[in-house]
């Protein structure tokens, strides 16, 4: 009896969850990230957008939060990166108060210090969708 109970705990451990996954489990495929990072504060913000729709919205100070975003905001978004002109990345400038943007987008990386025009609204929607979602427990 004892024996048997021994047994199925490892075969319980094996079964599939009920529970049904997160909707961005569904899409690891990257549409775009935006990492904010800097400042005497230490800021480390990351906001990553698949291509379902479905976002991871991480900060330093708090745990990783998934949400979707609505259709508006996919519309949006959409729109924005297709008039992104992601160009080269900055040199970092002198001093230590400066805030460091990174976009992911088409597969190139680009880190700038300042935001040029295309930039704007892509980071903008990101910077709001990342207000919006996040929330420390």
């Amino acid at each position: 009896m004892r024996f048997s109970r021994i047994a199925l705990v490892p075969l319980l451990l094996l079964l599939p969850a009920t529970s049904v996954p997160p909707a961005h489990a569904v899409s690891k495929k990257v549409l775009v990230e935006l990492r904010k990072e800097g400042g005497f504060a230490g800021l480390l913000d990351r906001v990553t957008v698949y291509a379902n729709g479905c976002a991871r919205f991480d900060r330093r100070r708090g745990p990783a939060v998934d949400k979707c975003l609505t259709a508006k905001e996919r519309r949006r978004l959409r729109t924005h990166l297709g008039k992104l002109r992601l160009g080269r990345s900055e040199a970092r400038p002198q001093g230590a108060d400066f805030l460091k943007y990174t976009l992911v987008y088409d597969r190139h990386r680009v880190s700038r210090y300042s935001l040029p025009a295309t930039w704007k609204p892509v980071v903008g929607d990101l910077e709001r969708a990342m207000e919006k979602y996040w929330a420390p427990d």
